[in-house]
């Protein structure tokens, strides 16, 4: 059982994470006004002490604390870490993302060190904060403590001494030299904070963050947490999350450029995905590359176990002002991210030369069982490494990142630094050992993607049989079938009744036949947006049945087969059929012959009715197929 600390905006975010898994937690707030729906999770709310934590937990067998309580809760999470050594409980602290902390703002560690020479103060701490900031006034120091705009907020500032004429709500503000406001996280809108106040000519001074206890594991988004669950409470999800290849390709390429740039072998490497979180990856190391074991978790994929490769070095850059050389372009298919950078990571003005030893530009390669786009309709034009532009960014971003960790003529680099040219380039070549072998096992080369795997993945983490994934992967078979030049799109449930189908249309490029699985409503919404002039559905009846019912997501659990709407068409069609039936394509031998084509044109009929309206700017086509292969058509 799992319990988690909330009442924030982490508290909600975990509340999704841990609903997925449809197994019952706990949820507990201090004041109980959090609005928030839980359809597994059962709520506490009211402070809990150290005992009563402690006989909480020990009543509903609670086996791992989730921390997603504010920050500054320094007391409650004392008492989750004294309360998880007593039990040896495990406890997840789900952090916010905090920006780099500003040089220009007045970081102090607590209200003491408000300077005193503020005439001036609006408080924007928190009404627990107002008796901290009391002795201020005593000073001369007028403040206005902003607050939130509710009867127990109000009642607890009067109790520690605050005026109505002290008060403001918020969004409010008020007029003063200077701004108190708490380190709060992207979450908390700091970065907005920040920039409304210098916009105002603020004086801002920030109250740090405090330390959390030791011990804690930290994560700060909701897949690390999903992650770090499965870890150390297996049983609570059914089935376990993945890696994409993409966060496997990026956590070798920032452990093969540490071991380069700062000489250091870490067992795992920190990840910052797509959505800003950062997550840690197992890595390993061979003689001249690093690597990461891609792990599917419970979603079937041919990939998992495999080791996605990235050897880096450093070489002299072949670009002038921001342009490779014909010689450069030609040598490899890859991509470069020119960005010249100096000083702190920030960008060269005017195209000049870095002045430390840091590169100034990334090469992004494809080695061998990395796969190349052959044809057009991808992120990247045929010829280029099939990488995709989430992966891409994913290495650039957090290989970029390293730099800051070096100084301007640190002599950790190798080659030595003194070896280094100021237009110095960063090659990172990914490579999968029995990568072609793998991708024949794929869609790799339906979709033109020849010689190995592709490097994908938009979140960077794969959950189990994820319908986003699935939707993902018809969309981008889509817009290749798109991208051949056809102007039919033939979509179909599975390989079987696309050899059928294909028999119509001999000529159709390959591409053009797309499986749709379950997902027809939504897969005919692509074909509209990406404005084929002529679709063709073939379904088998299993799934017929269904769509003609309006189930546009023919899964099973999304719906089942309606047998009082099948005696419906079967009434239509003037069918006489034994109700004995179990599967649908059982009717294909109850109906009897001569009823067979009027079934089919009233099945026929009903599933027009619901998909002509997704594509209406097309000609739909649609083909009933029957287990020999036979195609029905209105």
């Amino acid at each position: 059982m799992i319990l988690v600390f909330g009442g924030t905006t982490e508290g909600r975010k975990a509340v999704e994470v841990l609903e997925d898994a449809g197994t019952t937690y706990y949820y507990s707030t201090k004041t109980g006004e959090q609005d928030i729906a839980l359809h597994h999770g059962m709520r506490t709310d009211g402070a809990m002490d150290g005992d009563g934590m402690l006989a909480f937990c020990r009543e509903h067998g609670i086996r791992l604390i989730v921390d997603a309580a504010h920050p500054f809760a320094s007391l409650l999470h004392e008492t989750i870490a004294d309360v998880a050594k007593t039990m040896d409980i495990p406890v997840v602290r789900y952090e916010r993302i905090y920006p780099p902390r500003e040089p220009s703002l007045e970081w102090i560690d607590d209200y003491s060190q408000v300077p005193h020479d503020v005439r001036s103060l609006l408080a924007t701490t928190g009404v627990q904060s107002i008796g901290k900031l009391k002795h201020l006034e005593s000073l001369g120091v007028k403040v206005t403590y902003r607050i939130l705009n509710r009867e127990s907020s109000i009642r607890l500032a009067h109790q520690q001494g605050a005026t109505d004429s002290q008060l403001c709500f918020y969004p409010e503000t008020a007029e003063a030299e200077a701004i108190l406001m708490k380190e709060s996280g992207v979450s908390g809108g700091f970065q907005e904070k920040t920039e409304v106040a210098k916009a105002k000519g603020m004086r801002i001074i920030v109250l740090k963050r405090p330390a959390m206890p030791a011990g804690f594991h930290i994560v700060n988004g909701p897949h690390g947490l999903r992650r770090m669950v499965e870890q150390l409470l297996p049983l609570f999800y059914p089935l376990h999350s993945g890696l994409t290849t993409g966060t496997c390709a990026t956590a070798a390429a920032v452990a093969a450029t540490r071991r380069l740039l700062l000489g250091e072998t870490p067992p795992e490497v920190p990840v910052v995905l797509p959505d800003g979180e950062t997550i840690m990856v197992a890595v390993g190391y061979g003689e001249d590359y690093a690597y990461c074991i891609k792990e599917a978790g419970d979603d079937p994929d041919v990939t998992d176990g495999v080791e996605i490769r990235a050897s880096v070095y450093l070489t002299q850059s072949h670009r002038v002002h921001g342009a490779s050389t014909e010689e450069n372009r030609n040598s490899v298919p890859h991509s470069v991210y020119s960005v010249p950078l100096c000083e702190n990571n920030h960008p060269c003005e005017n195209n000049h030369p870095c002045e430390n030893n840091h590169p100034c530009e990334i090469e992004i390669l494809g080695g061998k069982g990395v796969g190349t786009f052959t044809l057009p309709g991808f992120d990247y034009p045929p010829g280029e490494p099939a990488i995709n532009r989430s992966p891409r960014q994913m290495i650039e971003e957090n290989v970029k990142a390293l730099f800051s960790l070096l100084s301007p003529h640190s002599s950790l680099l190798s080659p030595p630094s003194s070896l280094l040219s100021p237009l110095s380039s960063l090659k990172i070549t990914i490579s999968v050992p029995h990568g072609e072998e793998i991708a024949q096992r794929t869609f790799n080369p339906r979709l033109g993607i020849e010689g190995g795997i592709s490097i994908i993945g938009v979140s960077g983490i794969v959950k189990p049989f994820s319908e986003e994934a699935f939707l993902e992967s018809i969309r981008k078979c889509m817009e290749v079938a798109k991208a051949s030049g056809s102007q039919r799109v033939v979509i179909n449930s599975g390989a079987k009744s696309e050899r059928f189908v294909r028999t119509l249309y001999p000529t159709l490029p390959r591409q053009a036949f797309v499986e749709y699985g379950n997902y027809i409503g939504a897969t005919l919404k692509m074909a509209a947006e990406l404005g084929f002039q002529h679709v063709t559905l073939g379904v088998m009846l299993g799934k017929a049945v269904k769509l003609a019912e309006g189930q546009l997501d023919t899964h099973s659990k999304k719906g089942t087969m309606n047998r009082q709407f099948i005696q419906q068409m079967l009434d239509e069609a003037q069918c006489r059929v034994t109700p004995h039936y179990t599967l649908a394509r059982e009717l294909w031998q109850a109906i009897p012959q001569e009823r067979t084509e009027d079934f089919c044109r009233v099945v026929l009929q009903h599933c027009q009715q619901h998909c002509q309206p997704l594509v209406p700017q097309a000609a739909l086509t649609l083909l009933l197929i029957d287990d020999d292969g036979t195609i029905h058509s209105l």
